[in-house]
């Protein structure tokens, strides 16, 4: 089975001039001390421009692959040759570096490109990227052995690759060089070097407090990160990470680990408008599925679509908690563990669950945590800045005492079940250490409902303390400091966190209150949801009266495939019959299913298609518009796409292949809003549509013509 394996590093700077990481670079050749398995190199090819701006070279380059004897002796090759093309542009400064693979060609795919190029801010700086992809066709049946040895040698090389630079440059600096200076055209004539002149580049070093103001950072601070640009602001999509920043801010990857983050970021920048989050959290995803960046990136969109549909982003400027939860809620942050997290106490054991849930309902409960987790979000990120190193998760300290049959009341515990299961799903690898103290003895009873429902990765961060241990050897002081030992665990530092206490039982809601309430936080989110079955399409009806309206949608495509329709009939649909609801209409938590388009209605006969249908794929966001030419009734379709096998070789591709079978049970999910604005509504909000780049901005010209049917729609890809 062929795989492809891809590699994308993060940007390397070196603070030193274009000319002289060259003059390091070029010391490599023919061959290296440093990096055994380049045996030789041989010069194929070479061009150098008349005025010596630009010199190109091949090589042939001879490596020594550190296999198996077995394995080579198998492939009955000792050597591995490949091709290495250098462009040099001293003008520009760039140098382009193309390699490929001359042995097992057939066999093998490999590609590599690198590049060095001039600091955006600083032009006396360098930068350094690579990119690579490995493609086994096949192997002789070693494919995986081969890919693993192949990545080995590649990611050690990585590593080795800044090595190399500085030790070159360090043998430049002992032999008295430390500085090369820059190309400049030969002066032949006055005129041609008035003409080329203007090509070098114009030194940008006031870029530099410009975009650090754009970015909110004060002089002062960009004067003491050490990491080259300050810190990328989110969305633009040329920003890259930089190594610096990423060992600074995100900590110790591995080279397949950056590739991976760097990849899925690039991923989200293309595919979501709108909020992309931060490097941090992506890298959260990531941690939590071991870096499989399929299985990730599931998870994340899953995410993200949530925290749109119940505006987590906004949670913290703008709910205020009820009254009873800053009262009765036993939890709060105080100061930070000794590895500088964030700490969070929780006095569980004198917390009134049974008599929060009735009073507030599980949902202004789950609201709360949430609150509690971008808070320590937040924190994160602030003890970071603080303690100049990457600091990603929080320490939980839940102290037990007081903990009773009362707290094992079953929809409390409901609730409790529910809260994790969110927390899990969208706050992955948040949780540093979980400090349980004092627990009772009705604990193991708590646990064992518990403890299933929490990922293996976060159990391992428990640590359970009976009675008094908490105080012995291997207890609290090993994880906080003595002075920020809260008083009630017989510490000296006040802590604030509320007492709780019995909530009355005026504040009690009756159960018709509570279920209404859970029902209005529901569905507070203007988006509807809804599944799409194979067979199954989810159809929305919308009555036009005005000829000239303009239909707007936006949909978010949660799981699976979809092809997006619009139709238009004369007549209005039957409403889906309520006695056969299996047919017509499914109603479940996950989401609506209705058809309204009659079986025995034909295409072009009783209703026509208006808009040329839109493949969606799993992950998009799609907004768009259709100005409506006749009034009557239009019906928005969402249907299950089924994979055609690819069209030029009638064989299905693997990846096609592969999504089919990861459609479980052919089910897909959308989440869509969708909204009538009358033609004379929309030409005066033209402009403020247009700035909001929903794809609405070619219908300006599309309402003044009516001859056919206008639309567009726009997929952040």
């Amino acid at each position: 089975a062929a795989m492809v394996q891809k590699y994308q590093s993060p940007v390397r700077v070196y603070k030193h001039p274009f000319e002289l990481i060259m003059a390091a670079y070029e010391r490599r050749f023919p061959t290296c001390p440093l990096i055994p398995m380049f045996v030789a190199s041989d010069t194929v090819n070479e061009y150098k421009s008349e005025d010596e701006a630009i010199h190109v070279i091949e090589r042939r380059c001879k490596l020594d692959i550190d296999a198996p004897r077995l394995l080579k002796k198998i492939a009955g090759v000792d050597y591995v040759y490949f091709v290495q093309k250098n462009s040099l542009n001293r003008r520009e400064r760039t140098l382009h570096i193309e390699a490929y693979n001359e042995t097992f060609s057939n066999r093998v795919i490999i590609n590599e490109h690198c590049s060095y190029t001039v600091h955006p801010d600083n032009e006396d700086w360098t930068c350094f990227e690579q990119s690579a992809s490995l493609d086994i066709k096949s192997f002789f049946g070693f494919e995986s052995t081969v890919e693993k040895i192949a990545m080995k040698q590649y990611t050690s090389n990585i590593k080795k690759g800044k090595e190399i630079i500085e030790y070159y440059l360090k043998q430049l600096e002992e032999e008295g060089i430390t500085f090369v200076p820059r190309w400049t055209p030969p002066v032949a004539c006055k005129s041609e070097s008035s003409t080329s002149h203007p090509r070098r580049p114009v030194s940008p070093a006031i870029n530099i407090p410009e975009s650090a103001t754009k970015e909110g950072l004060s002089n002062k601070e960009i004067l003491n990160t050490s990491s080259s640009p300050s810190e990328p602001t989110a969305g633009t999509p040329d920003d890259k990470l930089d190594a610096d920043y990423i060992k600074r801010y995100l900590g110790d990857l591995t080279p397949m680990q950056e590739s991976c983050l760097i990849r899925l970021r690039q991923w989200l920048q293309e595919t979501h408008k709108g909020k992309i989050p931060k490097d941090e959290h992506i890298l959260r995803f990531l941690r939590a599925r071991d870096f499989n960046i399929d299985k990730a990136r599931e998870i994340l969109c899953q995410s993200l679509t949530w925290r749109k549909q119940h505006q987590v982003d906004y949670i913290l400027d703008t709910w205020n908690p009820p009254q009873v939860l800053q009262d009765y809620y036993a939890g709060g942050w105080h100061h930070h563990d000794k590895d500088g997290r964030p700490l969070y106490v929780l006095r569980l054991g004198q917390m009134d669950t049974k008599g929060l849930v009735r009073a507030l309902g599980e949902e202004a409960l789950l609201r709360y945590v949430l609150s509690i987790n971008e808070e320590g979000l937040r924190r994160c990120e602030e003890n970071t800045k603080v303690f100049g190193r990457p600091i990603s998760s929080w320490t939980c300290l839940v102290d037990l005492e007081g903990l009773n049959m009362r707290h094992l009341w079953r929809p409390g515990v409901k609730a409790l079940l529910r809260i994790i299961e969110v927390v899990e799903a969208n706050y992955p690898e948040t949780l540093g250490r979980l400090l349980i103290l004092r627990a009772p003895r009705v604990f193991p009873v708590l646990w064992t409902l518990v403890s299933p429902f929490i990922d293996d990765n976060t159990r391992k961060k428990f640590l359970i303390y009976a009675g008094n241990d908490y105080q012995g050897p291997g207890g609290l002081l090993d994880y906080i400091d003595k002075e920020i030992i809260p008083d009630f665990l017989g510490g000296e530092c006040m802590c604030e966190v509320p007492e709780g206490g019995l909530v009355p039982k005026s504040l009690y809601r009756t159960a018709e209150e509570l279920e209404n309430e859970d029902i209005k936080l529901w569905t507070e989110t203007i988006y509807q949801s809804a599944s799409v079955f194979k067979g199954a399409p989810h159809e929305v009806l919308i009555q036009i009266v005005d000829a000239s309206s303009v239909i707007t949608w936006d949909f978010d495509v949660c799981k699976g495939d979809i092809v997006f329709n619009i139709f238009h009939s004369k007549r209005a649909p039957q409403p889906p019959k309520k006695d056969s609801l299996g047919a017509h209409s499914i109603t479940s938590p996950g989401g609506n299913n209705v058809q309204l388009i009659d079986k025995v209605w034909q295409l072009g006969r009783d209703y026509s298609m208006v808009e040329s249908p839109l493949i969606c794929k799993e992950g998009e966001s799609v907004q768009g518009s259709h100005v409506t030419r006749w009034p009557g009734f239009y019906i928005l379709q969402w249907k299950f796409h089924s994979m055609p096998a690819c069209a030029t070789t009638n064989l299905p591709r693997v990846d096609d292949v592969l999504a089919s079978l990861q459609v479980s049970s052919h089910k897909c999910k959308v989440m869509y809003y969708t909204e009538v604005i009358g033609s004379e509504d929309f030409r005066g909000s033209m402009t403020s549509l247009e700035s909001s780049h929903s794809g609405f901005s070619q219908l300006s010209a599309a309402t003044t013509s009516s001859s056919q049917s206008h639309s567009s729609s726009m997929i952040s890809r």
